[in-house]
Parts: structure tokens; sequence; C-alpha cells
């Protein structure tokens, strides 16, 4: 159940605010005043895609909302924060066309809010009829008229569908390996061969880099240490070690006179063998350099290893890391050429019992299908004698799925309707009066929703955008009072141009356009009373004052 609706910067719609309230909610107004930017307010929230020009202009953002009650199956939902008592869905909208969405306060993703909207609302356009010309739009609404039973089954055939067709490729992918295989089984022991022999590792590049680097600037590092270990303790003269130890020893001997001086004797002993510590090392590092300086060849050495893991890189990714990862791949393709023949017979043997249990699983489904089938005719035939075809005769044809079994079955589904007496049954998508499709989308809906167990009756807001569209008289009366009818024990939003519909809702809005503001904005009232009544008079094409007009809206209201 949506308990409120906020509106933001959405075109003509300034701000807006609606509160629904259980059964049936009307939303009226002009032409042209903005009621399809409430029906795209919910569509945004349902993970829709943003339309171009959507924010009002001069505005920085567009923002709807919605806060839902929590259906039972959704309490407790990882999706949802620990606690929370409601649902909000949200969705900003930038001029540029960016969007983000929410879900209680947190940012979220579009498909969270597909998901989560989804299972809140339903929506149904005036153009909605289109899609029951679909045989997958007609498949589904037989099977939430067969309940739970056919829901369970369709999501257990799904999987089993998957399953087999997972298998049946990957023993089409063995069998295609054939004669190929062994070339390329030879292929990849060379690549694995050739990369196993370098044993490459980025250690080891790592410090073979760093060699070469001394190489090649020997006599600049030589000169260097040469310079340090010099200055500290020369071969001939005097150096910064003995300097320190001379002042060491001074200042120990003055430091028995002055005891204040102990404290520098101590500091300048420190520099002394720091001094001496390093010159060492740097003794050392002159060692080492005349070592490597003392193996011409080494050079040439480290520069051909570099070349083979340069080479070895550009061909399998760019660094050692990816070369060592396409050296597992390679181990499991051989691995995988080299018990083909043993996984294309697992394949197979798997293969049959896969196929086995989608074929029965689908067989279950084809057979609760063809039972609820006449009833769903049967009850669509009445529910369209309610809506002012009487005479009309509705069939649902099921037949073997051309291909065989689908993700959705092995039955192909045609609804057939003939709305004139004595006239051919056709098929949906060969009626040409809007009108009929739509009166036939609401019989189908309205015994989809209405008389389906409990385990499809999911509780979710059902939103009418005028399919009462090219009806009017009795038969807008009708149409009427099925949605009223629908709205029992749920909650229904119908968006209509018809004051017979709109007479029957519990509760009213009106959108009005006011031209005087540039640009123009659109404002949502919630309507009662006399305001209900004056709606109704201008929706019957009257004046404020056409006393007749206001005594028939009153008769309109007196009758729902």
């Amino acid at each position: 159940m949506l308990h409120e609706l906020r509106v933001e910067n959405l075109l003509l719609m300034q701000r807006a605010q609606l509160r629904l309230v259980p059964g049936l909610n009307m939303l009226t107004g002009e032409t042209g005043a903005g009621k399809t930017l409430l029906a795209h307010a919910l569509d945004l929230l349902l993970g829709g895609k943003a339309r171009k020009g959507i924010v009002r202009p001069g505005a920085e953002e567009a923002y709807v909302e919605g806060v839902f009650a929590i259906p039972p199956d959704l309490r407790g939902s990882d999706r949802l924060p620990p606690g929370a008592e409601e649902i909000v869905l949200a969705r900003r909208v930038w001029p540029d066309g960016r969007t983000r969405a929410y879900v209680c306060g947190r940012a979220a993703t579009v498909a969270d809010l597909q998901e989560l909207g989804g299972r809140l609302l339903s929506f149904y356009g005036q153009h909605e009829h289109r899609k029951l010309m679909l045989g997958t739009a007609q498949l589904e609404l037989l099977d939430a008229f067969c309940g739970a039973k056919a829901l369970t089954a369709r999501v257990q055939l799904r999987a089993a569908y998957n399953r087999a067709r997972e298998l049946a490729a990957r023993a089409d992918e063995l069998r295609e390996l054939g004669g190929a295989r062994e070339r390329e089984l030879d292929l990849v022991r060379y690549e694995l061969d050739e990369i196993e022999a370098a044993d490459p590792s980025a250690e080891e590049e790592a410090e073979l880099i760093a060699e070469r680097d001394r190489l090649r600037h020997l006599e600049t590092l030589q000169g260097a240490a040469m310079a340090g270990a010099e200055a500290i303790a020369p071969e001939a003269g005097t150096g910064i070690s003995e300097l320190l130890a001379h002042a060491v020893t001074e200042l120990e001997r003055a430091a028995d006179i002055d005891p204040g001086l102990r404290s520098a004797a101590e500091r300048m002993a420190g520099l002394r063998y720091e001094a001496e510590d390093l010159g060492s090392e740097l003794r050392a590092y002159l060692d080492g350099l005349a070592e490597q300086g003392a193996s011409p060849a080494r050079q040439e050495q480290v520069e051909e290893r570099l070349a083979l893991l340069a080479r070895l890189q550009r061909k399998h990714g760019g660094d050692i890391a990816a070369v060592l990862a396409h050296a597992e791949q390679l181990r499991a393709r051989r691995d995988e050429l080299e018990h083909a023949d043993e996984a294309l017979e697992r394949a197979e043997a798997e293969l049959g019992p896969a196929l086995a249990a989608r074929d029965e699983i689908a067989a279950r489904l084809g057979a609760l299908r063809a039972k609820a089938a006449p009833r769903l005719a049967a009850a669509v035939a009445e529910r369209l004698a309610e809506l002012a075809m009487a005479d009309a005769r509705f069939e649902v044809a099921l037949a073997p799925r051309e291909g065989g079994c689908g993700p959705r079955g092995a039955d192909a589904i045609e609804m057939r309707i003939a709305a004139n007496p004595g006239g051919p049954l056709s098929p949906l998508r060969e009626v040409a009066s809007g009108g009929e499709l739509s009166r036939v989308m609401l019989a189908l809906l309205s015994v989809a929703h209405g008389e389906a167990d409990d385990a499809s009756h999911d509780g979710a807001l059902l939103v009418f955008d005028e399919i009462d569209a090219g009806i009017g008289g009795h038969t807008a009366r009708a149409v009427g009072e099925h949605l009223r009818t629908l709205a029992r024990g749920r909650q229904v939003l119908c968006i209509t141009h018809l004051p017979q519909v709109a007479a029957l809702g519990q509760r009213h809005f009106s959108i009005v356009k006011d031209t005087t503001h540039d640009p123009a904005t659109t404002t949502v009232t919630t309507l009662d009373g006399d305001a209900v009544v004056g709606e109704l008079v201008r929706m019957l094409g009257a004046q404020d004052d056409d006393s007749a007009a206001s005594e028939h809206a009153r008769d309109l209201l007196r009758a729902a």
C-alpha cells in the first residue's frame, strides 16, 4: 500500500503531495494538466528511465518519493534497514539526465527500485493492452490465475530449463573440439612450457631491474662510495674518523676537570663510532661493486633475462601477475582438453536426467494451465458481460510450443475473442477497438488479481492510467464498478477522464494547471464534499453554475 507520494520539480509540477487511502483513489484533471506526470513519477519509483526534459525549467533537480507499507514477505529483508517500519523509495533526476536512487534514505541502484517497486505496485497504462497481444503476457495472466502451484512450477521450470541448457551447451562445446582439440592442446602445452621454463616472478624482476641500473652506472656509484669512504678513513692522510677520535680524547680529558663536558664527550664518541660503521659499509659496498664489475658478462645476462620477462608480459597481459594468471588458465585448459572425452560423457550423462526433469515440470505446469484455461475464459466472458459486452465470447487456446519446451514451458497460448454475436473468434491482436481492448484488459486483470488464490495476491498497489479511454455511458459506469470491486481489500489508483468512473472513488485528487506563471505550474488538490461535485461538473463539460449538471453529479455520487 502506498501511503504517500511526493513530487518536486517534475516538469510543470513544482510540488505535490498525495496521501492515498485503502480502496479506490481517483485522479482527475483537464487534458494537458499533468495527470501523466504522476504516472511518470510512479514509473521512476519502479526504476523506469527518466524522460528527457522532465526536470522543471530553472530547477536544479527533480525529486520523487513514495512511502509504502512493508508487505509481510519483505519484513526482515536485507534490502531494508533493521527495524524499518515502512519502505521509502526515492529518485533524484538532474537536468543532464543523471539519476540517483534511494531505498529508505540509503543510496541504491535502479535494479533495487525495479525489484522492490515491482513488488509494491503494478502499473497499467492506457496503452497496456498492447502487451495483451504478446503470448508471454497472456501466459503470465493465465499462470497468475492458476495460483501458487503454477507460480512455483514456473520458478522450478526456469531453473531446470537453465540447467539443461547449460549442460547441452557444454556437451556441444566438447563435441565441437573434435579434431581441433589436438592442435589446441599442442598450442596450450607450448605456451605453458614457455612460461614454466622461464619461471618468472615479480620479486626477481624488481631485483634484476635494480641490478641493471647499478651495472649501467657502476663508475658513478663507485666514485660516490669512494668519496664517502675516503672522507671518513682515507688510505693516506687524516679523515673524519681520526679527527673525531682525537676530539673524543680531548673532551674526555677536559671532562675530568669540568663534568659539564661529559655529555659532549659521549655524543662525540657516538659520532666517531657511527662514522667508523659508515666507512666500513661503504668499503663493503665498493667491494661488491668491484665483484660485479669483474664479470663483464653479467650485464648481458641481466639484460637477456629482463628481455625474456618483457616478451612474456607483452604476450600474456602486461605484467608478471598477468603472465602467472595466464599460466593457471593454460593449466586448466590443458586438463580440460586432455580429459575432454570423459567430460563429454559426464555432460551427456547429466543432460538426460536434466531434460527429463525439465519436461516433467513443464508437463505439470501445462496440466495446470489446461485445467485453468476454460475457467479463465468463462470468468473473463462473465466480466465482459458486465462491461457492456454481453454477446462477447472469449477463449483461451493452448497448443504445443513451436520449438519445444522453453523457459516458460512447452505451451503456446492465444487468447481469442468474438466481440459480436455470430462473429468468429479472433486473436486479441486483431481486435480493432481500443475501447474493447481496454475492457478485455480490465476483465483479465480483474479476474487474475481478484480470483487467484492468496499466494498470488500480493496486495500491491494497482495503478490504472486512463484504461477507460474510448468508452463512455453505461460502459463507463460498469468499468468503474469493476475498478471498485477490484479495490476491495486492496489499493487502486485510477487516472481517469470519465465522471461515471471518478464518482466511484473513495478519495479524489484533482490536477489543475495555472498558466499565469512562467513556466506554467500544476497543483494537486485533495477534494471532498462540494469540491468533488464541482470536479464532476467540470468533467461533464458544464459550467460551475449549471444546476442541472450539479444535480447530475450528485446523482452519480449517490448512486456510488
